[in-house]
């Protein structure tokens, strides 16, 4: 389900701001952008967020600055000559196999990740700072779980509609089934006669089973049935809350199931409409289930 929240804090010299968001997964997907100088921090993080949420793909930011040296910039000495070394390496080999590298310049060194960083910092206070950001990130998962609460009521209420939707297009279609019977009693009746008028020699069991399956072709009532049971079945697992958007997810095939069978067998221009009004209802419910956590 999708959702966002943001927050700002601080803690001695430091100061933070979160930046959480989801969007629609089939399971849980956790991607953590933090400072990796804050030891514990990124496994405290994930821990809360696999307890608090089952579905999504979640991306949570989080950016730390020390307030009173925000904007200073320091050369990291040992990081330079890592990568100075690394570069030395790189273009001894290249020669070896005869090619030429095009020459880096200091932007491009500079540009690398930990070449140039901000003003040092206090790695003394890791420990007192990953603990006021692991207490800071409680009300941030609070208030992201308060903002997918009120867009779940939002959209329970339209699945609530499209399944309304659903009901009303089964009435109909069991109406129509209903006023086709006697037309196909007697596309039966005609049936009947073409096969009895060339039975010589057949075998009188053979006879009656495709008579037996041309009427099962024809009758729809068990896909009606069918239908109104998913729709209860949605009905309840909306009810029961939780994570039931996988459950809805394989319920929803099951009704695209019988609405292409109802079309298979509709033979009457009405009928296939109302099938075809209904496929296009479940999959717009379909696309609104990818939501449901």
């Amino acid at each position: 389900m999708t959702g966002f929240a943001a927050r700002k804090g601080h803690h001695g010299l430091y100061d933070w701001t979160w930046d959480l968001r989801s969007v629609n997964g089939k399971g849980l997907d956790l991607r953590l952008r933090m400072p990796d100088w804050i030891e514990g921090l990124e496994a405290g993080v994930r821990a809360r967020l696999s307890k608090a949420l089952s579905r999504g793909s979640v991306n949570l930011a989080l950016r730390v600055n020390r307030a009173e040296e925000s904007g200073q910039l320091h050369l990291n000495a040992p990081q330079l000559a890592l990568v100075l070394d690394a570069m030395m390496q790189v273009e001894a080999d290249a020669m070896e196999r005869g090619l030429s590298l095009t020459a880096s310049t200091a932007a491009d060194v500079l540009s690398l990740r930990g070449v140039l960083d901000t003003a040092s910092r206090d790695e003394s206070d890791s420990e007192g700072l990953a603990a006021a950001l692991l207490a800071d990130i409680e009300p941030l998962i609070a208030a992201f779980l308060d903002m997918r609460a009120t867009e779940g009521k939002a959209l329970m209420q339209v699945l609530g509609e499209q399944l309304d939707q659903v009901e009303t297009l089964v009435a109909q279609a069991q109406t129509l089934a209903e006023s086709r019977r006697e037309d196909m009693a007697s596309n039966l009746r005609k049936n009947l006669a073409r096969v009895m008028e060339n039975t010589d020699g057949a075998d009188p069991d053979r006879v009656a089973q495709e008579l037996a399956l041309i009427a099962v072709k024809s009758d729809v009532m068990e896909e009606l049935d069918r239908l109104r049971a998913h729709v209860q079945a949605a009905r309840d697992l909306l009810a029961a809350g939780g994570a039931v958007g996988r459950k809805l997810d394989f319920l929803m095939q099951e009704f695209n199931r019988e609405a292409n069978t109802l079309c298979s067998k509709a033979q009457l221009r009405e009928l296939t409409t109302v099938g075809l009004d209904l496929k296009a209802v479940i999959d717009q419910m379909r696309e609104q289930v990818q939501n449901v956590e």
